[in-house]
């Protein structure tokens, strides 16, 4: 059955702002848990619909993703890494997957095993909703973490849906997908490289604005708060245009240091390309439009 609150499209979210997330970070276990459900257009995808399900349904990860924003939020004082990072990040993943694939772009899965990209769209959503969840542990090695705990969860959220040997290959090809989305992550997979590229691009409204209303003024937190929407759509040379729009020059760290440092070694450079704007008359007349070179 159709979820009748599931988005009919993708859509590039922005984060709560600052004092929300502070807030959820202070709430009760059940109290946060009762909230979260995760929202993602299923489509025609069976298989993603039902592992959305029981996404939906395990009280265990949800305690997984509070923990990691009480870690992110209220103890470091970092960027956010509650359910609504994973939820914009698998919305933006998912986006980036069916770009491709609409522009004739084969996914690994399906040119390596025979699989269908309905597949490898369900590798896509749960190495997104997997990838942090080592920090519930700790900051400090939370994508090594993260594997520990992801390999038993995506076993057990897939195993209704596939059988072996398809659910072995099912299961690491999610943990590829977690251990490549850090920074010296190597993707060897469209669908990994597509995660590494969707974690960079949850920067709408600033991502990072935790530290910046903290009042620790930094590049890292101006640059951040300067970024006002993404947009994921059809390019002009390449099969996907990520649209940065700016309220301030900063924003360009974001996507020259940041962002650029994500697409390169993602193997997603020959279809991608981005292009930042500035949306203030004074800042136009300084830095009307900014490519990325890749």
């Amino acid at each position: 059955m159709t979820d009748q609150h599931e988005p009919e499209e993708l859509i590039v979210q922005e984060a709560p702002p600052p004092a929300e997330l502070e807030r959820e970070a202070r709430m009760t276990p059940a109290q946060a848990v009762a909230q979260m459900r995760i929202r993602v257009p299923a489509r025609a995808n069976r298989k993603l619909r039902a592992v959305l399900e029981r996404v939906n349904d395990d009280t265990e990860l949800k305690a997984l993703w509070h923990v990691s924003n009480v870690n992110a939020i209220a103890r470091l004082q970092i960027n956010d890494h509650s359910w609504v990072h994973i939820q914009i990040v698998a919305n933006i993943a998912l986006k980036l997957l069916r770009q491709l694939t609409k522009h004739g772009v084969e996914p690994s899965l399906v040119a390596d095993y025979g699989l269908a990209p309905e597949d490898s769209e369900v590798v896509v959503l749960l190495g997104a909703l997997l990838h942090d969840t080592g920090m519930a542990v700790h900051r400090d090695g939370h994508e090594d973490i993260s594997l520990l705990l992801a390999e038993r969860k995506a076993r057990e959220l897939l195993e209704p849906s596939y059988e072996e040997p398809e659910l072995t290959v099912m299961v690491v090809e999610v943990l590829h997908v977690i251990t490549s989305h850090r920074a010296s992550g190597r993707p060897l997979t469209l669908e990994a490289g597509i995660l590494r590229v969707a974690d960079a691009l949850d920067m709408a409204k600033g991502r990072s604005r935790i530290p910046f209303a903290a009042g620790q003024v930094s590049i890292h937190s101006l640059s951040a708060a300067a970024i006002d929407s993404v947009a994921i759509l059809d390019g002009e040379e390449r099969p996907v245009l990520i649209e940065i729009t700016m309220n301030n020059s900063s924003g360009i760290y974001q996507v020259d240091g940041l962002l650029k440092e994500k697409l390169r070694g993602s193997g997603l450079e020959p279809y991608v390309e981005v292009v930042a704007h500035i949306d203030t008359e004074a800042e136009k007349r300084l830095v009307p439009i900014y490519r990325l070179e890749i």
